[in-house]
């Protein structure tokens, strides 16, 4: 992978995340010649560097669950998947499976469930004394609904129990997502890829009413067939700079988000039955960390705020946010450690106004996008390289998406999908969970 441009240039992708990577590999592996832009120094090291890389199956929609059954299928096969070289190092898959606790906050797990069995996702459905059985230190008592810190009622019990958990079998986390988009990027680069990094794109150049390519902060211009915006918490400012937001009805942006890393609760080894879990009855979500530690995010409450920022300009340090998210796992797990140093990763996410993603073009011809896809959509990479890949083919051929959304065929669950479901144009899901579940 080179910092120098060899070539003329069919697809400029804007962005070398996980998903970026994933959008060049795929066009790569159908013969256009691309190009991935990064400001950063390698592949990953935007958004997709402080992901928990969670692979789950579980979605409240359809379209989201199967496409989600899907990537797992890749991450599973991944070397495959790479046509990774002998001796190469790769991420690993760690499939410890992921169970979601049956809350009220999530109408008992009811509609995940049926989405799974809709599409014959394997599950196991677990009674709290199971779970106790599972992991002892675990306190299934109710605690909904979540609360701010400096409620007077935080912690306090809501009275009986949790209805139990739903457990996926097929689920777990990538150990190191970095790695995972480096790499991809080096599967691109072997179809022919190229990788251009520490460049920052200042314009998207247009010519009789079409992208033709991008001028860079340095002054030079690479000229492409289409240009593709993943650039993750950047991408609002890339649609700018194209002149296409008017045309969103689901718009993005950078949602600042914390991620707390704390030590497991004594005398439990998190190595060998923890898995990634779900609990919206206290709304966070958490999975396994090498060294016996646990990863602990916010699946964004109501009382928490929501801190939209500027991307070039923010405050990366932790907030009380940290805190919060550690003392709500702690009411789940009373032996959690909670006075431990601060650690763990803040981040932007680049979310949207339903937290699912926009695949889509644009209206202006030749520009593409795939944002909006923080927070839930990591473990779908290979899948949305794939139908990004066609979709601009498809365009590119004639084809009227908005019109006649495409149809987009998932190989290893053998079901279509419309792609319109991810449409610029569409109105608010409410299917979803308007959180970082997707």
């Amino acid at each position: 992978m080179s910092d120098t441009v060899v070539g003329p240039v069919d697809a400029i992708i804007i962005g070398a995340g996980v998903i970026g990577a994933a959008v060049g590999y795929e066009l790569a592996k159908k013969g256009w010649k691309t190009l991935n832009i990064d400001k950063n120094s390698v592949a990953g090291y935007g958004s997709t560097s402080a992901s928990c890389a969670i692979i789950r199956v579980h979605y409240s929609t359809y379209d989201g669950c199967a496409i989600a059954y899907e990537g797992f299928k890749y991450w599973e096969s991944f070397p495959e998947y790479l046509e990774a070289q002998p001796g190469e190092t790769l991420a690993e898959f760690v499939q410890c499976g992921c169970m979601v606790y049956k809350v009220d906050a999530n109408n008992k797990a009811e509609t995940i469930i049926a989405r799974a069995r809709d599409l014959g996702v394997p599950l196991e459905e677990w009674t709290p004394e199971q779970i106790k059985e599972r992991m002892p230190f675990v306190d299934t008592s109710r605690f909904t609904p979540a609360r701010a810190l400096d409620d007077p009622d935080f912690g306090k019990k809501a009275g009986g129990e949790i209805y139990g958990a739903v457990y996926f079998p097929t689920a777990g986390y990538v150990n190191d997502p970095q790695l995972s988009a480096q790499n991809i990027a080096a599967a691109a680069a072997r179809k022919g890829g190229q990788f251009l990094y520490n460049a920052t794109v200042s314009e998207i150049l247009q010519e009789d009413g079409r992208a033709v390519g991008v001028k860079l902060a340095d002054g030079s211009e690479i000229r492409a067939k289409v240009v593709v915006n993943v650039a993750g918490p950047h991408s609002a400012k890339i649609n700018d700079m194209a002149g296409v937001t008017d045309g969103f009805n689901i718009k993005v942006g950078a949602l600042k988000q914390e991620v707390s890393h704390v030590p497991a609760p004594a005398g439990y080894e998190m190595g060998k039955n923890a898995h990634v879990i779900s609990d919206s009855d206290i709304s966070v979500y958490s999975r396994p960390e090498k060294g016996n530690f646990v990863l602990i995010g916010s699946e964004d409450p109501e009382c928490d705020p929501r801190i939209f920022v500027d991307p070039d300009d923010w405050d990366d340090s932790f907030s009380d946010q940290w805190k919060v998210q550690v003392y709500r796992q702690a009411q789940r797990y009373p032996e959690l450690p909670v006075t431990s140093p601060v650690r763990g990763v803040t981040a932007l996410y680049d979310a949207s106004d339903d937290w699912i993603p926009i695949y889509d073009k644009t209206d202006l011809p030749g520009f593409y996008v795939a944002i909006g896809t923080s927070g839930n959509q990591y473990k779908n990479a290979p899948v949305a390289g794939k139908l990004m890949a066609e979709l601009i083919e498809k365009v590119e051929a004639g084809h009227d998406h908005d019109a006649d959304p495409i149809q987009f065929h998932l190989d290893n669950v053998d079901v279509d999908v419309s792609l319109g479901f991810y449409s610029r144009k569409r109105e608010i899901n409410t299917e979803s969970s308007m959180s970082v579940l997707g």
